[in-house]
């Protein structure tokens, strides 16, 4: 998973009250509408409608399960519009991978493979 590691619109602020730490950004419990990972989070943006929603759904989930304190977060984006617009996130399926402290230190959009979504916890646990 190649990822942008800042706000793609460069400004200083971040999304839905998320905070901005030394330039990333950093979302919490309250962006997310769910508890995030001891250790890392699997965040999915989708869409009703999106057939690789649903394979990506499947991928996160289950290599959420083998690694131990990784959560993984969906967000339907149509519900989510504010942080949606706020992150950039311009189509769905789009994955971003959060360390421990919440930031963004992946991000992905399309469909990732098994082994990318392990690869990039790499970068966060």
């Amino acid at each position: 998973m190649r990822g942008r590691e800042e706000r793609r619109d460069g400004r200083a602020g971040g999304p839905s009250g998320a905070r901005v730490d030394g330039g990333r950004v950093r979302l919490s419990a309250a962006e997310l509408g769910a508890q995030p990972g001891r250790r890392a989070t699997l965040v999915q943006f989708s869409s009703a409608f999106c057939q690789p929603c649903r394979a990506t759904r499947r991928i996160l989930a289950e290599v959420a399960g083998m690694v131990e304190g990784v959560a993984h977060v969906e967000i339907d984006a149509e519900e989510r519009l504010d942080l949606v617009r706020a992150l950039g996130i311009e189509k769905t399926p789009t994955v971003l991978v959060l360390d421990a402290a919440g930031r963004i230190v992946r991000r992905a959009a399309g469909m990732p493979r098994k082994v990318d979504v392990i690869a990039a916890l790499g970068a966060a646990v």
